[in-house]
């Protein structure tokens, strides 16, 4: 009779504690969150991952009673300094990384040695937007004003010279791509930023680069520099007139990038539930979804699963072609 009384007593306190901790869990949930939100950006400001960053803290401190939102530039070494702080970072739900292609997917076949382990380091939570890219020349160095006049003007001079917002970033092995597609191997001039970059078109030292739409868009408009084809499989809503270039006969050449919210990997699943949710519906506002479009951006607002997929899938694609450049950083 004692063992089974006391056998009841302690079911009654396991029940007992379980109830506590299921209403601690929910309490914390139903808090979250309760203090600023950082969202790490391995790009600088005024660039267009710090756009997306921004349209989507501003929306989400609404949604969240206007809780602080901080957007934290990381810049550098293609994106992999940011990623490597948001990996080490607390799985508490207080930051964020909005990450990119070229960290997540490009990153494992592109580097030797990488701080962090994308696969093992990070959840998804939501791809919030996709980009294609623009080949920008600079119209008072470059004569070309579509890309089979570009292909035949670099044939006659002493090398093509492609820059790049960095080594291992969908810009560097994009230029690679076109290369193998116009049968001309470019030589790759990387920069430390996308101004750097775009510095180098305006002096001359460079002949084209794969910019993102959201990038190239004012600069084209404003007649600084000239498109010559975008690389999705449309024309981008941003800049209607540019053809594709698939649709000017290089159809093997299709690529994009894209951007989405990530966390350190063990942040609680009821936090990251939330977070997805909530970063879905940010995006999709009417309000801002115009403005990302507006900038360039495919609005996206995937679940969890999806964005997972997409990670994965994409670092099966870039890592063929990484490997058919040859390439690898230190």
């Amino acid at each position: 009779m004692k063992a089974t009384t006391l056998t009841r007593r302690l079911a009654l306190l396991g029940a007992a504690c379980l109830a506590t901790v299921m209403s601690v869990s929910a309490f914390a949930q139903g808090a979250y969150p309760n203090r600023p939100v950082r969202i790490i950006v391995g790009f600088p400001a005024g660039t267009g991952p710090d756009i997306v960053a921004r349209l989507l803290a501003q929306k989400l401190s609404e949604g969240w009673n206007n809780t602080g939102m901080i957007v934290d530039n990381k810049p550098g070494a293609g994106g992999l300094i940011a990623a490597t702080e948001a990996a080490r970072a607390p799985a508490d739900g207080y930051t964020l990384m909005l990450g990119e292609t070229g960290q997540l997917s490009i990153a494992p076949s592109s580097y030797n040695k990488l701080p962090y382990d994308p696969a093992k380091d990070f959840a998804a939570v939501s791809q919030v937007v996709s980009a294609d890219f623009v080949l920008l020349v600079n119209p008072n160095k470059v004569p070309a004003r579509n890309v089979k006049d570009f292909v035949a003007w670099s044939q006659k001079q002493n090398g093509l010279f492609m820059a790049t917002f960095g080594a291992g970033t969908p810009g560097h092995y994009g230029a690679f791509m076109f290369g193998d597609t116009i049968k001309i191997k470019p030589e790759a001039v990387h920069y430390k930023s996308t101004a750097d970059a775009l510095g180098g078109l305006f002096s001359g030292d460079v002949q084209g680069v794969f910019a993102s739409v959201g990038l190239a868009a004012p600069n084209v408009k404003a007649g600084k520099l000239f498109a010559l084809g975008s690389t999705g499989a449309t024309r981008t809503l941003a800049l209607p007139d540019v053809p594709t270039i698939k649709e000017q006969g290089y159809n093997n050449l299709e690529f994009s990038s894209w951007f989405g919210i990530v966390t350190p990997s063990k942040v609680p699943a009821d936090i990251l539930a939330k977070l997805s949710a909530d970063v879905q519906k940010a995006v999709n506002a009417p309000e801002t979804k115009a403005k990302l479009e507006e900038a360039g951006f495919k609005v996206t607002g995937t679940s969890r699963e999806e964005f997972a997929r997409i990670i994965a899938a994409d670092t099966v694609t870039w890592g063929k072609a990484v490997a058919a450049t040859g390439f690898k950083a230190d």
